[in-house]
């Protein structure tokens, strides 16, 4: 129970900090001092506490969009166990509805942009459902590696048979799967090489434009789900490479955390140092990532995998 109560705890708590890791770690590097780390959570209580606008041609998908998007990251985050290898919803199975929650959340946005009526948000919505169409094989595919070894569709068991005793010899499938959910991450999240979170250019914009048209306590519920996003998905990377313990405790939860704070780091400096792809090159990116998850567990089954 109480490893339970940490999980949830961190995934309601933790997510806005890394979106200010990040930030801070761009600026850093381009000899700014940035905004503060804890800036987003400073946005998401502004944003509460303003009234939000709404078009008259829009119906109750579009006030539904926000919403449905965050609670379906809060409830993937659930089924992913966090700082232990114990989820507080988790059942056989979860794996699949994970990635099925990411998905969901991703349809009400579009549906949302698309229920504004605008060409320019239709658009994005247009992208967002290109992109996740090759963002979404690299995702099963990494999944797979992960749960191949258990012979189980279920985080708990998964995680608790990775091959931390053998890294030198077993792991680098689990390192080619965890190089590939790094590349859904960036996708999901809107992070360059994919997407810029901070262009209003019209040419190359494709999360951002999608949400334009939302204010106030909507506007609250994106941010905070993009972060939320970022964490879960994140969360998931740092058990492939972070001998997380079984049982939790104060070691598991900084072990989480710590992992989480670098792969923000990370994604500031990769930020830092690369531009944003041409969009026709983005489904180059993404299936090349699912391409070296597709290796990684050919290797595995290669190596005796039930």
């Amino acid at each position: 129970m109480r490893n339970i109560a940490v999980n949830v705890a961190l995934l309601l708590g933790l997510p806005p900090l890394l979106l200010g890791v990040i930030n801070k770690t761009k600026a850093l590097l381009a000899g700014r001092n940035g905004p503060p780390l804890l800036q987003t959570y400073l946005d998401v209580w502004k944003l509460l506490g303003k009234g939000a606008v709404y078009s008259r041609t829009t119906t109750w998908i579009f006030r539904a969009g926000p919403i449905v998007s965050l609670a379906a990251v809060l409830s993937a985050g659930l089924l992913l166990p966090l700082a232990s290898n114990t989820s507080p919803l988790g059942f056989a199975g979860d794996v699949v509805a994970f990635a099925y929650l990411f998905g969901l959340g991703r349809f009400f946005t579009m549906a949302a942009a698309l229920d504004t009526g605008s060409s320019f948000e239709g658009m994005g919505a247009s992208r967002e459902a290109a992109f996740s169409a090759f963002a979404e094989p690299a995702l099963f595919l990494s999944l797979a590696i992960v749960c191949v070894p258990a012979g189980s569709a279920t985080f708990s068991m998964a995680f608790g048979t990775l091959p931390w005793a053998t890294w030198g010899v077993s792991h680098p499938t689990f390192l080619a799967a965890a190089l590939s959910l790094f590349a859904v991450l960036l996708a999901e999240n809107s992070r360059i090489p994919v997407d810029d979170p901070n262009t209003h250019l019209e040419l190359t914009m494709v999360h951002e434009v999608m949400v334009l048209d939302h204010g106030g306590p909507d506007f609250a519920f994106v941010l905070y789900g993009s972060a939320v996003k970022l964490f879960v998905i994140g969360a998931l990377l740092v058990h492939l490479l972070v001998p997380i313990p079984a049982d939790g405790g104060w070691r598991g939860a900084v072990l989480l955390c710590g992992g989480e704070i670098a792969l923000a780091v990370a994604v500031g400096v990769v930020e830092s140092v690369t531009a944003r792809l041409r969009l026709r090159r983005v489904p180059q990116f993404l299936v090349g990532a699912a391409v070296l998850a597709a290796i990684g567990l050919a290797a595995l089954y290669y190596r005796g995998a039930p």
